[in-house]
């Protein structure tokens, strides 16, 4: 036999893989899951009604989104820029009172709960506050600014046995939820590697946010915003583009990162913190004064698999989840699922022994037909096809996440992602960012709860 010819067990495989190809993907539209805000109807008694502490850029975003949740209802608003009050207003279009005082927001009888959308260096005390003013809590991603904060949120919320739930929406995704299933069917088989990655090229997607003509000290509140930060002079560019700045937000591993390590927890029941992360990277293109880098990949070390993440601002790569299994492939691609199977069948070796004698080889492959045989015809089954899954036109994570939490408000039943499932997300990107400012391997020491140098 020749080094191109193909036994009759192979010619069949091949075959089966080409009508395969060639039949193509069947893609399947996802429908609405049940805790969907889209196919609930809530009585006029079960209103919650809750009130938004911060409503800048996303915290207009969730006010949008809660418009499509039935059964809440928005009271007030708060944010430490006056015209943020405006454009809250325009985002549920209605009038409600605005403050820039947030405590006065947690001392109304009439706010069952709180979305808290502020800087992320100070979620801890807004949270906390809420929390013993016996407010049930949505909270931002990440959760936390340092390792610190997140612990004493727990304690906050559990003290108080509040529902607090946190803002990474694709928990709450249809396609997650798919993506989970096959994920816990087993059809991956074993899943040792983990890659995923959020990319964008545009300056918005930097954060270079352009400043309201309006802004100046006596529209905003800078006292109250530097609270718990270092005190500085007021600067407009940190007050807008705070995600830049070591001293209010996490960088991209705050913004994106906890996105990607949240849904990866989710898809494969990983509620846990990373043994230990390894950082590279660099600031190469946005270079305005921001103390964060443009690019960071950091791999991640977990019992029972790896992940590489990566975010990157010099391209526009969009969003990937990849989970890579001894059995097949998952991939999220933005808004579509494809998941492809392998061929794990036996199969005769058929690349070394090529250079054996023509003799030697051919009573191999003999030898392996006899202990291998072939299915009878009829029992032969082709190839399981690649299997493609995607959401609705116009299908948004948001209210199905926001519904989530006031479901759980009503029922006091779990939300998806609790105080806990969002503080090892959070040091998730603490881990990143320790590895990357330090040049070392960031390793996590569960007993004291801390992060140490390898």
């Amino acid at each position: 036999m020749g080094y191109g010819s193909l036994t009759r067990r192979q010619f069949i495989r091949v075959g089966t893989g080409a009508m395969a190809a060639s039949a193509g993907a069947k893609v399947t539209v996802l429908n609405p899951n049940a805790l969907s805000a889209y196919a609930r109807v809530v009585s006029p008694s079960d209103t919650v009604r809750f009130a938004s502490i911060g409503t800048g850029v996303r915290g207009c975003e969730l006010l949008q989104a809660s418009l499509r949740v039935p059964g809440i209802e928005c009271v007030a608003v708060c944010d430490l820029y006056d015209s943020r009050h405006e454009a809250a207003r325009e985002a549920i279009k209605k009038g409600v009172p605005a403050t820039r005082d947030y405590k006065k927001i947690l001392d109304r009888k009439d706010v069952d709960a709180v979305i808290v959308a502020t800087t992320d260096h100070q979620h801890r005390k807004v949270v906390a506050d809420a929390c013993a003013a016996g407010k049930d809590v949505y909270c931002e991603k990440p959760m936390s600014h340092t390792v610190e904060d997140g612990f004493a949120m727990i304690d906050a919320a559990q003290k108080a046995n509040r529902i607090m739930q946190i803002g990474s929406q694709g928990v709450s995704s249809i396609l997650y939820a798919k993506a989970k299933e096959i994920f816990d069917s087993g059809r991956l088989g074993d899943v040792f590697m983990i890659e995923a990655y959020s990319d964008r090229n545009t300056a918005s997607g930097a954060w270079v946010y352009p400043i309201p003509p309006d802004a100046n000290e006596q529209t905003i509140d800078w006292n109250a915003f530097v609270d718990g930060a270092p005190n500085r002079p007021f600067d407009p560019v940190r007050f807008f583009r705070w995600r830049c700045f070591a001293d209010y937000g996490e960088g991209l591993a705050g913004d994106l990162f906890v996105h990607l390590i949240s849904g990866i927890h989710f898809i494969t029941g990983t509620n846990t913190i990373a043994r230990r992360a390894q950082s590279t990277g660099g600031l190469f293109r946005w270079k305005d004064g921001r103390e964060f880098p443009d690019l960071i990949e950091t791999f991640y070390d977990y019992p029972n698999f790896r992940v590489v993440l990566r975010c990157n601002l010099n391209n526009e790569g969009g969003g990937l989840l990849g989970f890579y299994g001894t059995k097949g492939t998952m991939v999220i691609k933005d808004s579509t699922l494809t998941f492809k199977p392998q061929d794990t069948r036996p199969q005769p070796e058929s690349y070394s022994i090529h250079g054996w004698p023509a003799k030697l080889r051919d009573e191999y492959l003999k030898k392996w037909g006899e202990e291998n045989p072939l299915p009878a015809p009829l029992d032969f089954r082709v190839d399981q096809e690649v299997e493609t899954f995607t959401t609705p036109p116009g299908y948004d994570a948001v209210p199905d996440h926001q519904a989530n939490f006031f479901n759980a408000v009503r029922s006091r039943k779990p939300v998806v992602e609790n105080e806990v499932f969002g503080n090892n997300a959070a040091i998730g990107c603490h881990l990143a960012n320790y590895a990357y400012f330090n040049k070392a391997v960031a390793v996590w020491d569960p007993g004291a709860k801390k992060i140490v140098k390898s």
